[in-house]
């Protein structure tokens, strides 16, 4: 490997290209769904914060970050222009402030209600900036390897990959060793995947522009204007479980000894599951792989309504099924994007604003499950610890039903927008 500013190193694949650009993502799961998944939860047990409070509060900040994002994703390509020491600087920089944010979020030094939400409101805030920054770099470096689509989509599922390890580890280890532990394991995780980053494959360094793009040039790209509705659409119908989910177990199973045992479960089916897809790629294409993901997760969720309390082998089976559906959807789109930057002519250029809006996209999606599943569900009377039938009734439609909708609606958008005979240059055909 070459030094952190040295030149371009070609994709070669194997373990140690593969987890030397991957190992970032381990830790940045730390806060990306296990944060919807664990902090709602937390601040309404653990201090009484009303579902309806929690959910406007965190749309509010999700939305603040999102509309960042593209600015961000402009910086980055910025950056990407001088050297890969600058770019990794900057990645040192934010992710010191993520860690404190992190552990801040979780241990907040304020008492009353009132100033819990300030705070939360404000670490949200500056966590998921930095989060950002990270992530839209990490993306960017890897679309910048180019290759055709069997390689993007190795390279992103790599990346996915140990995020869903990732995410296994920050939804079990609280439970084990405390929050505590797991904000300090984070912050140790976050120096490796940087430090392992810095012995990457290196991107291409584009040339200095007289003046960067303008942010909002990516979203002149038809065929990226088609994959963003039909990435948003389907990443509502994938959060509203993830946030949910303890509600669920809780609740409706009434099982919440076996949370490490599901969530464990659905992760690790994730995981397990991303070399079959790429593999199921060089097939039948990108698009159509990801078309099958969705069939699974709404056969899965369908399903699940008929579960009730006690029903845990049950509940496994969901979370091994939408686990594996849960592959295909952090596989296959980030490597759909990537030929669509390719065949823009903005490869070396403009990746860091292509995925500023996709991360846009990615975070008004959990911020609309959150701020609209939540309250909703208030609405209807139901509350953590729940037992009226109606209440549950309601917990289940939320959590099954309103998905299978939403996983349709995007399935069908897949299809006619990007499937169909005479699409404008559908991306499921194979690049040499």
């Amino acid at each position: 490997m070459t030094p952190a500013g040295g030149a371009p190193t070609a994709w070669r694949g194997g373990w140690l290209q593969g987890v030397s650009y991957g190992g970032l993502g381990l830790p940045l799961a730390f806060v990306a769904l296990p944060l919807y998944v664990i902090l709602p939860n937390h601040y309404a047990s653990a201090f009484g914060i009303p579902l309806a409070t929690l959910g406007a509060l965190l749309l509010g900040a999700r939305l603040l970050d999102a509309v960042a994002d593209p600015w961000i994703g402009r910086w980055v390509d910025g950056w990407f222009t001088h050297s890969v020491r600058r770019v990794l600087g900057f990645a040192l920089a934010a992710a010191i402030v993520l860690a404190l944010g992190f552990r801040g979020l979780f241990f907040p030094p304020v008492e009353g209600q009132q100033a819990l939400l300030v705070w939360c409101a404000v670490l949200l805030a500056v966590t998921y900036l930095s989060f950002s920054v990270v992530t839209v770099l990490h993306q960017a470096w890897g679309a910048r390897l180019g290759g055709n689509e069997g390689q993007r989509a190795r390279i992103v599922s790599w990346r996915e990959g140990l995020s869903l390890v990732g995410v296994l580890v920050a939804s079990v280890l609280p439970s084990v060793a405390g929050l505590s532990v797991a904000t300090v394991v984070f912050a140790v995780a976050l120096a490796g995947g940087l430090a392992l980053l810095a012995r990457a494959p290196r991107p291409r360094i584009g040339a200095v522009p007289v003046e960067l793009p303008s942010m909002t040039e990516p979203l002149r790209t038809p065929a990226f204007r088609r994959l963003l509705l039909i990435y948003l659409v389907n990443g509502v119908a994938s959060a509203v479980p993830a946030t949910l989910v303890l509600f669920f177990i809780r609740d409706r199973l009434q099982a919440p000894a076996f949370e490490p045992l599901f969530l464990a479960s659905y992760f690790a089916a994730g995981a397990l599951s991303m070399p079959l897809w790429v593999r199921a790629v060089s097939r039948f294409g990108l698009a159509p792989t990801w078309l099958a993901g969705m069939v699974l997760a709404v056969a899965t969720f369908a399903w699940a309504t008929m579960l009730g309390a006690g029903d845990v082998t049950g509940f496994v089976i969901v979370c091994v099924a939408s686990g594996i559906a849960l592959g295909a959807d952090l596989s296959l789109p980030g490597a759909l994007l990537a030929g669509v930057i390719q065949r823009a002519g903005h490869g070396e250029r403009l990746e860091g604003g292509y995925f500023g809006w996709w991360n846009f996209a990615t975070k008004l999606n959990l911020a609309l499950a959150a701020g609209i599943a939540l309250p909703l569900l208030g609405l209807f009377g139901y509350a953590p610890g729940a037992t009226d039938p109606g209440a549950l009734q309601a917990l289940t439609i939320a959590y099954c039903l309103l998905p299978c909708a939403l996983k349709l609606v995007a399935a069908a958008l897949l299809y006619m927008l990007w499937i169909r005979p005479g699409t404008d240059q559908p991306l499921q055909k194979a690049m040499s």
